[in-house]
């Protein structure tokens, strides 16, 4: 929802004359909020894929040593893909942060606060996807990279999202007029 409304902003942007001068940011911020927008979809679908696929391997029998053996390699395999999709939705979000923040000061100052509904969104998206990402680094086998990365790169990406979503917050509320 986030990239969408920062693609609409843009839509309501481009065009203007009082918005000339930033004509090719606003077509590219509109192009790249598209692009975020169906790809934050499919890491939706393919999360809920992942989340699912755990659930079967859990349930996969246990009575062989052969079962145990599939059940491991199936819960390995899922564990590892349900945490790395949160990380790319993470990542994919704190882009999306971005461009609400970019385009606040530079969008059509009627549709301002969808700038700023964008950036609460996006960090949103960023939190959850990370709490989604640090239920699931417990279970990930010991040798598995990501496991070495994922807490850092997380880390990195909340605080970013925190001054990001800042920065947009407060260029929407300078460009809001006072009733």
């Amino acid at each position: 929802m986030g990239a969408a409304l920062v693609a609409m902003v843009a839509e309501l942007t481009i065009g203007r004359p009082d918005a000339a001068e930033h004509e090719a940011q606003l077509r590219e911020l509109r192009a790249r909020a598209l692009v975020g927008r169906d790809t934050l979809l499919e890491f939706a679908e393919a999360d809920a894929a992942a989340y699912a696929a755990v659930v079967a391997a859990r349930r996969l029998p246990r009575e062989s040593e052969t079962d145990r053996e599939k059940r491991a390699t199936a819960m390995r395999t899922t564990i590892v893909t349900a945490a790395e999709v949160p990380l790319r939705t993470a990542q994919m979000s704190a882009e999306v942060l971005e461009m609400a923040r970019d385009i606040a000061p530079i969008g059509n100052p009627n549709a301002v606060s969808d700038a700023g509904v964008a950036a609460h969104l996006a960090a949103a998206a960023i939190r959850g996807a990370l709490l989604n990402v640090r239920i699931n680094l417990p279970y990930l086998p010991a040798d598995e990279p990501l496991l070495e990365t994922a807490s850092a790169t997380a880390a990195h990406l909340e605080q970013t999202a925190i001054a990001t979503e800042r920065a947009a917050l407060l260029v929407v509320a300078g460009r809001i007029k006072p009733s």
